[in-house]
């Protein structure tokens, strides 16, 4: 099949794919992935063909706030809703959509006839067994977790009403709002698959037919790819040092955070290892490497520890090396993992990023690096992952929509 991947966000937004995408070319599959211009770098390394969507991803960086990140990406999805008609051919055989495009390709896949599939990365279902996952961790009950669940898609339609209204009028298509698209959608139970694991968010069982978790899509690592050597040196000079990295959160404070960190790693008597990111952490010593852009897969299992924003892509990286994590989550989604991780026994206590001093980061990476209790969970967990195929149980769901192009199935 002619598959396209429409993704867009953040890198942890699009990464994932990836690695799906590689996959299912591995099945005999052709695939594209469409993003924003930005990844096309990370689509092409991984062998899959790129289209450009419109938006610009650094637009998301810097809203930590709840209003600033609704405005920020109410602008983001009415400019990628503008570009979106444009990165689908004839050839096109099934639309694989993100959380972030369904709300656009489903209008898409119902102008051409093109069956469409949906690929999350995080729960957005209602549930009864938590509320939904960018509101907080605290549970108002089964009955108020699963309103809560309903107001938040509904506030989440509203910031597609002006693409999706652009959009549709764009493919000669009749009025339909996002929130009546969205509720066909659930009436037909069009399939999505969650790509994320089971041992940290289980299938609720309060969710409708044809929603099914499969597992983590990771992002795609070369097998020839190799740590750079100064990394290497550094990691075999000493005990395992602690990685420290926010990825692209918390753009210009970095100066800040890196004397943050380094008098926490002094404090706790640890070494470590910065990643640059959207923050520009940078520190250099004996007992401190800064790095750039480095696959999480080949670095995270050599660690004692992982100090990240908890990001869904991140937080599942480390629980998959089987080494703790110190989650300071910033906005979003990453409370909701944050608090996974920690319910689990494989991270320390959240610490909120506007809460974070390099006393509370010290205490919380002594508990991480040197309690065997935190150590042993994500061991543990890392061994039930280990025993998942996300990409394959996909495979297996796209080969049972061959043949299906004139019925939209997703």
């Amino acid at each position: 099949m002619r598959i396209l991947i429409a993704a867009a966000g953040s890198r942890g937004d699009v990464d994932p794919y990836t690695g799906l995408g590689a996959g299912l070319r591995r099945a005999g599959h052709e695939v594209t992935v469409a993003a924003p211009e930005p990844f096309a770098p990370l689509v092409r390394r991984a062998g899959l063909q790129f289209r450009g969507l419109p938006g610009r991803p650094e637009a998301l960086d810097g809203a930590t706030g709840r209003r600033a990140l609704m405005r920020s990406a109410a602008a983001f999805v009415t400019e990628l809703g503008r570009g979106f008609a444009d990165v689908m051919d004839d050839a096109t055989d099934l639309l694989v959509l993100s959380a972030t495009t369904a709300p656009l390709g489903r209008h898409l896949a119902e102008a051409t006839g093109t069956p469409s599939l949906g690929a999350y990365l995080t729960p957005t279902e209602p549930t009864g067994d938590f509320p939904p996952v960018v509101t907080g961790t605290r549970s108002l009950g089964r009955l108020g977790n699963r309103t809560a669940g309903r107001f938040a898609l509904r506030m989440a339609d509203r910031l597609y009403d002006r693409a999706v209204a652009e959009l549709r009028g764009r493919l000669g298509l009749p009025p339909l709002g996002p929130a009546a698209a969205r509720r066909r959608q659930e009436a037909a139970n069009r399939t999505v698959l969650y790509g994320f694991s089971e041992t940290l968010v289980p299938r609720p069982a309060d969710w409708r037919a044809g929603l099914e978790v499969v597992g983590t899509w990771w992002p795609y690592v070369d097998p020839a790819e190799r740590l750079p050597a100064q990394l290497e040196d550094f990691l075999t000079a000493g005990p395992r040092p602690v990685f420290i990295g926010f990825g692209s959160m918390a753009s210009g404070d970095g100066e800040r955070l890196s004397g943050l960190a380094v008098a926490a790693l002094r404090r706790a008597g640890l070494r470590g290892v910065l990643q640059s990111g959207s923050a520009g952490l940078a520190a250099e010593g004996d007992d401190v490497l800064t790095v750039g852009d480095v696959p999480h897969a080949l670095l995270f299992p050599r660690v004692a520890a992982v100090v990240h924003h908890a990001g869904a892509g991140t937080s599942a990286a480390a629980l998959r090396a089987g080494v703790p994590s110190v989650p300071v989550p910033v906005t979003a989604d990453q409370p909701f993992w944050a608090a996974r991780l920690a319910a689990l026994g494989a991270a320390t206590r959240p610490v909120p990023f506007g809460e974070l001093t390099a006393e509370r980061l010290a205490d919380a990476l002594g508990r991480a690096a040197r309690d065997g209790r935190h150590a042993h969970a994500a061991a543990t967990a890392a061994r039930r992952m280990a025993g998942e195929d996300a990409v394959g149980r996909t495979a297996e769901v796209v080969e049972g929509l061959k043949g299906r192009r004139g019925r939209v199935s997703g």
